[in-house]
């Protein structure tokens, strides 16, 4: 299972993973028991449920880069270019506007 956490703002949102049923996301409780930081995206508004998709969840495959870009790190990582989580994982830590992905440390 591959696994990162979500942060808004340097605040812990979530938790995003994938396994043989698909890729999930589910808000942290103590960011849902606090109403200021809001949603992450209008299409993820906050609730308890998780929320599971066969494919990437959209407002998380659009913040994987496109184009050269894209091209640059799958060529520099060594990354398969069809391993959405993983492409995630490694290239999203440091987002332009408020959310990153941060990857889960197994020891």
């Amino acid at each position: 299972m591959k696994k990162g956490f979500i942060y808004k703002k340097e605040v812990l949102a979530g938790t995003i993973w994938e396994d043989e049923d698909g890729f999930h996301f589910q808000y942290d409780n103590s960011y849902l028991t606090n109403p200021k930081h809001g949603s992450i995206s209008k299409t993820l508004p906050l609730r308890e449920e998780e929320y599971v998709n066969k494919n990437m969840i959209p407002f998380f495959d659009g913040l994987i880069p496109e184009g050269w870009l894209l091209e640059i790190a799958i060529d520099n990582w060594k990354l398969a270019p069809r391993d959405r989580m993983n492409l995630l994982l490694t290239l999203c830590q440091d987002n332009i506007g408020d959310v990153s992905i941060k990857k889960e440390n197994k020891k």
